[in-house]
């Protein structure tokens, strides 16, 4: 079994991109070379790696577990050679995956500063709920809450303690009355919010005399938009629930209002995470630093 290095990673990008003409465009050659490429790392493997249609490309069984295993050693290659020689100081682009309800990591000023102080890196941050290997898609890091981060990867705090929260506008609670419990909200009109299409609506978690417990509402209106979600409440069209950062300036102006906070306790908040590495990527290690520092300073 032979296969050279350059075709194991042309096949990272086709798997990434699941497209040839894609991959042959963000490599700089032709498609015909990339499948040419694919096709003589198929034979020296013995096996097929790809399924070809006339529009995209998908992966075999045996495609899936290679990339699985080759996207990570790819990653432990190139974090190998930026802090080699030159590429020693920070520079190249640095993919994160950050949740939209990160507020203040997504505030601007922090990213700013660090854009501003390292000009040679260039940040491609996608800001997404949905949940995936960040590896295997080729981030960087992401920044996610502690709850969900798997337990073999590095974290690094960037926020406070959060707090999931209950609001509702004066004009909504004047017509229907205040929630005194949360298993009143089954008599309330709510808005939901998920992260993205086929995904369960956010589940409303409260706890009582130290037991966490959730309520199963059925939201009027359900959206993907966090800052519609808002809106929404404000223009007085229910009861819902969010991070708290996510409402202050509402709350700040009178706009909404918090109920039920007897009931919502605070849990560990927002951290970069990134997968444990002998070789941290000068950008990376460039950004965990700026955000410890930004953490102390603030």
């Amino acid at each position: 079994m032979n296969a050279d290095l350059n075709a194991l990673a042309v096949f990272a990008v086709v798997a990434e991109e699941r497209n040839f003409r894609a991959a042959a465009d963000r490599l700089g050659v032709t498609r015909s070379a990339v499948s040419q490429t694919i096709a003589r790392l198929e034979a020296a493997l013995d096996m097929a790696l790809v399924r070809r249609t006339t529009r995209s490309v998908s992966l075999t069984e045996a495609g899936e577990h290679l990339i699985a295993s080759l996207v990570p050693a790819l990653a432990e290659i190139r974090a190998a050679v930026e802090t080699t020689g030159s590429l020693n100081a920070p520079r190249g682009q640095l993919r994160l995956a950050v949740s939209s309800i990160a507020e203040r990591f997504l505030s601007g000023d922090l990213l700013a500063r660090f854009a501003a102080a390292y000009p040679a890196i260039q940040l491609d941050i996608t800001v997404t709920d949905e949940e995936f290997d960040i590896v295997t898609e080729g981030y960087d890091a992401g920044v996610r809450l502690g709850e969900v981060i798997e337990q073999d990867m590095i974290a690094v705090p960037v926020s406070a303690d959060q707090r999931q929260v209950t609001v509702a506008a004066p004009a909504y609670l004047a017509r229907f009355g205040t929630p005194q419990h949360p298993k009143e909200l089954a008599q309330h009109r709510c808005i939901g919010w998920r992260p993205a299409p086929k995904v369960a609506p956010y589940r409303w978690e409260f706890a009582q005399d130290g037991k966490e417990f959730a309520v199963a509402v059925a939201p009027e209106i359900t959206t993907n938009d966090m800052a519609l979600m808002v809106k929404l409440a404000i223009a007085g069209a229910g009861v819902t629930c969010g991070m708290e950062e996510s409402f202050h300036a509402a709350i700040e102006r009178s706009e909404l209002v918090p109920v039920l906070d007897r009931y919502c306790p605070s849990f560990a908040g927002f951290y970069l995470y990134y997968p444990s590495r002998r070789n941290l990527a000068p950008k990376l290690r460039a950004l965990v630093e700026h955000l410890r520092a930004s953490r102390l300073a603030g």
